[in-house]
């Protein structure tokens, strides 16, 4: 996406169908950040990737296939280093949201990912199946997964009972505070880590004052 995107294996250890597609999938995030989802053309990806208009359908039906994988990939990446998991000890669950919303903070500040959601506020309007492609490939796998941890939790004891997936609507939304929007817009001074922890502890703080169970 940008000259800091890096890759999961060198292309010399990857096998032939997952060096095409990763060079698809890197030609095409390229393309989509210079000059628009709208403005790139499936042709104009192929060439970029120096495939064929054949390979590339074999491996992505459309742009918005090609779009979602960006997004889930980058994703993907970010999952790698989440500091829990649904089956996590929750003796210092406040200390596990801190870091849990420190390292998404991280994620959602970086250059790639506000590149890949600039270009659906700025896009998103126009072509829908962008908005879907990035909703359902992101935000929604994210949901997902607290929802299932904050669910196990729930079983256990360790916050109280309700909606799930609600619960993590809700701490998603108070980690994107308006230094998230600030970063967005690019108005400085960018995010520092004395900031990010900040967000987070509050984050952390607000969300186990309304889900925390009475019993802890």
């Amino acid at each position: 996406m940008d000259d800091t995107h890096t890759v999961d294996a060198p292309a010399a250890q990857l096998a032939a169908p997952q060096r095409k597609r990763r060079q698809v999938v890197e030609a095409a995030a390229r393309l989509f950040m210079a000059q628009g989802y709208g403005a790139t053309s499936m042709e104009a990806i192929a060439r970029e990737a120096g495939v064929s208009k054949a390979t590339l359908y074999a491996y992505f039906p459309g742009k918005d296939a090609l779009f979602a994988a960006i997004v889930g990939e980058a994703c993907a990446r970010e999952a790698e280093g989440r500091p829990c998991c649904p089956g996590a000890d929750e003796v210092d669950l406040a200390g596990t949201l801190v870091s849990l919303g420190e390292g998404y903070l991280s994620f959602l500040f970086r250059e790639e990912v506000l590149a890949i959601q600039r270009v659906v506020m700025a896009e998103g309007p126009r072509f829908p199946e962008l908005g879907r492609a990035f909703f359902e490939s992101g935000p929604r796998r994210m949901i997902d997964w607290l929802a299932g941890w904050f669910a196990t939790l729930q079983e256990r004891g360790a916050l109280r009972a309700g909606d799930p997936e609600l619960a993590a609507e809700q701490f998603l939304s108070l980690l994107r505070s308006t230094a998230f929007l600030r970063h967005m817009l690019r108005l400085p001074p960018a995010p520092d880590a004395a900031e990010v922890a900040r967000i987070a502890t509050a984050a952390a703080d607000t969300f186990l004052r309304a889900w925390g169970s009475t019993a802890r």
